[in-house]
């Protein structure tokens, strides 16, 4: 027998299902889109529901191609969008909401109101994050608030809630498996940090009543089996479940403190391996659980950036500037530069460094010369600019000098923006040859729980491959556009005031 391993990974803009080997190699994979759903300006939502046909729907398209290997399979292991939070049903496991994505800033005059009354310091220290419309909480609420049906239900523990890994779980197993694992528990701002369990002081203050919370389990512990719907006759055991930028983290084998990794997706995530011993972040970093194993965590410094690769998807969807993402790298080329335009992606607000909700975006600098091209390569700059500001702040928090980056997601593809990336941060960017980093870092610790490897010793060893880019720019080219990007953010955060 020849192992392999049944991935799903479930990200904010698809669904997709893989087949790996214990050795990294990508067999073949399945995806599906799902709707995005935007009931009015600045809220985000999914169809849960949606999301789990769609699991069942390219999890048996992957399976019927491949018949000859349903024998080899060991397990099943999951990655997912992190701070999207559902509501569902506990007897029939349908959700009684959609649910609603991290993206979503509905929640955002409850953590005004929480910070004005002075409740950010203690939530910080506790959960290492800011109280921010970002994470679950504050959703969560607002579907408690704005249903008291639902409110009912989950007191009365006729309904469950959760993370989609959570969500998903639950169905797969037909309901014998309500938990989640501590990388995503630690994004909900109703985890504690120090103590890696639930802090129910934090359940309390947010007003959240549920007779039942998930249990957390480490990535690397069975979850359950699955027959995905009668699809397979024998269960397949369930391991490795994460969050997708932990996953990333933990695939690009960043184990020791001082390595780190930007995951470049709808929106970023860069994160910082801080080691055994939570820190917390004092000028807008925020601080993760990087995974937990027998017992003991790894934590890790995030920037959190939240509209990068959506806003390239911008350009084509709602601009029509392309037709597809692919498009953005020769369009960059073909001007010797943007002709002194920003793209400031305050879509839904800024982030780390500058944590600014209310944050619009915006297009400075244009001319009567300004052109498509312009604007397209102002929009992949901005991803680089917004990167690297996270950057500098991980560099400075942590007192490490980073001399490299590991990057994965789908534009890594464009190499115009790794090396600019480069130029920026002054760093050698490793791009990894496979681009299902997420899923494969599931699929690493799942290979630890189901016994296909001994170690995270025997994880380093395994091959890995990368693409670097170095940096080349002049210093003084650096400055000067670093200094532009800057104003172009004060401009924006000044009118936002």
């Amino acid at each position: 027998m020849n192992p392999i391993i049944l991935v799903v990974d479930q990200s904010t803009s698809a669904t997709k299902a893989m087949l790996f080997t214990p050795q990294g190699e990508l067999i073949d994979k399945e995806s599906m889109d799902h709707e995005q759903i935007y009931p009015q300006p600045g809220w985000v939502e999914h169809n849960a529901e949606e999301i789990y046909q769609n699991l069942i729907q390219v999890v048996r398209r992957l399976l019927e191609r491949h018949p000859e290997r349903w024998s080899d399979l060991a397990g099943f292991s999951l990655t997912n969008q992190r701070e999207t939070v559902v509501v569902f049903d506990r007897a029939t496991g349908k959700p009684l909401h959609n649910a609603i994505v991290w993206l979503c800033r509905r929640g955002e005059p409850l953590c005004k109101q929480f910070v004005q009354e002075g409740k950010d310091a203690y939530v910080s220290e506790r959960t290492g994050l800011k109280i921010d419309t970002y994470f679950p909480a504050s959703k969560l609420r607002w579907i408690l608030d704005n249903h008291a049906d639902i409110q009912q239900k989950l007191q009365s523990g006729e309904a469950l809630f959760g993370t989609i890994d959570t969500y998903v779980l639950y169905r797969l197993t037909n309901g014998q498996v309500y938990a989640t694992d501590h990388t995503n528990a630690s994004r909900t701002l109703l985890y504690d940090l120090h103590t890696l369990a639930w802090n129910f002081q934090l359940f309390e203050l947010f007003g959240i009543q549920a007779a039942v919370a998930p249990e957390i389990r480490e990535s690397r512990d069975r979850f359950g089996e699955t027959t995905f719907e009668g699809l397979l006759e024998k269960p397949l055991p369930i391991s490795g479940v994460m969050g997708d930028s932990q996953a990333a983290l933990f695939a690009q084998r960043c184990f020791a403190p001082g390595e780190a990794k930007a995951t470049f997706g709808t929106g970023s995530s860069l994160l910082l391996n801080i080691g055994h011993r939570p820190q917390l972040g004092k000028q807008g970093l925020v601080t993760a659980v990087a995974w937990v194993m027998d017992g003991q965590p790894t934590y890790a410094f995030e920037g959190i950036t939240n509209f990068t690769g959506a806003t390239i998807a911008w350009l084509r969807d709602k601009l029509e500037l392309i037709r597809s993402t692919e498009e953005t790298e020769a369009l960059a080329l073909s001007v010797p530069d943007t002709g002194g335009v920003y793209l400031v992606p305050a879509f839904v607000g800024l982030s780390a460094p500058y944590w600014r909700p209310d944050a619009r975006a915006a297009i400075v600098g244009m001319s009567p010369s300004t052109g498509k091209a312009e604007v397209v390569r102002a929009a992949l700059d901005s991803i680089a600019y917004i990167i690297n500001d996270a950057l500098e702040l991980m560099s400075s928090e942590a007192g490490i000098h980073l001399q490299y980056i590991y990057a994965d997601g789908g534009a890594v593809r464009n190499r115009y923006l790794m090396q600019f990336v480069a130029d920026l941060s002054g760093m050698t960017v490793r791009v990894s040859q496979l681009q299902e980093l997420s899923a494969f870092g599931a699929v690493l610790a799942g290979g630890l729980g189901l016994g296909l490897y001994a170690s995270l010793e025997e994880l380093k060893n395994l091959p890995i491959h990368y693409t670097e880019y170095m940096p080349q720019m002049d210093a003084a080219q650096v400055k000067k556009l670093q200094d532009g990007w800057k104003t172009a953010v004060q401009q924006v955060l000044y009118q936002s005031k």
